[in-house]
């Protein structure tokens, strides 16, 4: 009778993030449909500061009632003009909020990924995960990269901002050389959407023979 040979696996816990407009959604969207668990901090965001939740109260209570639209739900635009505004932002401001959402966030995004079976590829889907100092939370660590002028076409097209606003996000968050040596692989993504799948696909294949899951 041939020995049985035991398959170890294990949940592998990736973390996932670019800066605005390089399309890290459309990455996590291709890893979704490969099988991949992805937990969406902007998701997690909207859903800790949710009408009726204590993170919405702690909003309020440091910015303000003018942060609340007529129905109680949050004004996401009314904030972001307080914390963003037309420049450069405030940075105080921008510290307050984090202070608020980022450990709320956390929690969520971790209960969900403790649940997951063993052999899964757990994808945190986090756009500040190098500025919040996460990279090392993780076995794998994804950077989704453009450069920043096609960054800032992309939120003037897609998302309607003007380009001083676009430009305001991006100077917000980390440059693009910081996340880079946080990264374990690269997705390079200043060209057209079909460039990413083939990228995507042999990532995928990197991070199931981590997993251990085929094996």
């Amino acid at each position: 009778m041939p020995e049985e040979t035991s398959v170890r696996v294990r949940t592998l816990h990736v973390g996932l993030t670019g800066g605005i407009g390089a399309g890290k959604s459309t990455v996590a969207r291709l890893l979704t449909g490969h099988g991949a668990l992805v937990l969406d901090a902007d998701l997690a965001a909207r859903d800790v500061v949710a009408e009726g939740t204590e993170g919405l109260a702690a909003v309020v209570s440091e910015f303000g009632e003018g942060v609340l639209a007529p129905d109680g739900t949050l004004d996401r635009a009314a904030l972001a003009a307080i914390v963003f505004g037309d420049g450069n932002g405030d940075e105080a401001r921008r510290t307050a909020l984090n202070a608020i959402v980022h450990p709320r966030v956390r929690a969520w995004m971790e209960q969900r990924a403790a649940a997951a079976p063993a052999g899964s590829v757990v994808i945190q889907d986090i756009p500040l995960l190098v500025e919040s100092g996460l990279a090392d939370r993780f076995d794998f660590v994804i950077v989704v990269d453009a450069s920043d002028e096609t960054r800032v076409g992309r939120l003037v097209h897609d998302r309607g901002m003007d380009e001083a606003q676009a430009r305001a996000r991006i100077a917000a968050q980390a440059p693009r050389e910081k996340r880079l040596e946080a990264a374990d692989a690269v997705i390079a993504n200043d060209g057209p959407v079909e460039e990413l799948a083939p990228q995507v696909d042999a990532l995928w294949l990197r991070l199931r023979d981590l997993a251990g899951a085929d094996r």
